[in-house]
């Protein structure tokens, strides 16, 4: 067998419908759309997002109320207590200490550290944010706290 051999199998190709080339073709005349309307013209027919004369969705969604600030920033949070467990006593807290203790996902999420547990270890808190309480606790417990 050679290429020129190749032939697709029968019934598997089927001829083109050729709409308005005569009618001896069967697809003449009107090219099978029918006499009248709007159907039958050329551009004929309504979008795909008509809805019978109705308010379209896409019209109808920005009167909703609300707002969404595409400037908000999002911290990864991470509580005082979490810092007493995974860290000893004089280590330096920082993003990538953070990460490889498993308190983060990502090193490139800004760190806000907050205040809800207890912490007497002496810690070096180097992060983005850091709340009022998470500051109080971190310096009394002989710590200090550094942010940009």
């Amino acid at each position: 067998m050679q290429i020129h051999d190749l032939s697709p199998a029968p019934g598997s190709r089927k001829k083109a419908k050729r709409v308005g080339r005569g009618h001896g073709s069967g697809h003449g005349g009107r090219s099978g759309r029918g006499d009248k309307g709007q159907l039958s013209r050329a551009g004929g027919g309504k979008g795909p997002g008509f809805e019978g004369g109705q308010n379209p969705l896409y019209m109808r969604l920005p009167k909703l109320p609300g707002f969404k600030n595409r400037f908000r920033v999002e911290f990864a949070v991470v509580n005082v207590w979490r810092l007493e467990e995974r860290f000893s006593d004089g280590d330096v807290v920082d993003i990538d200490s953070l990460f490889d203790a498993g308190l983060l996902k990502s090193k490139q999420v800004p760190v806000k550290v907050l205040g809800d547990g207890e912490l007497k270890k002496k810690l070096t808190v180097k992060v983005d944010k850091i709340s009022g309480p998470a500051r109080t606790k971190i310096e009394a417990a002989g710590g200090t706290v550094e942010t940009p």
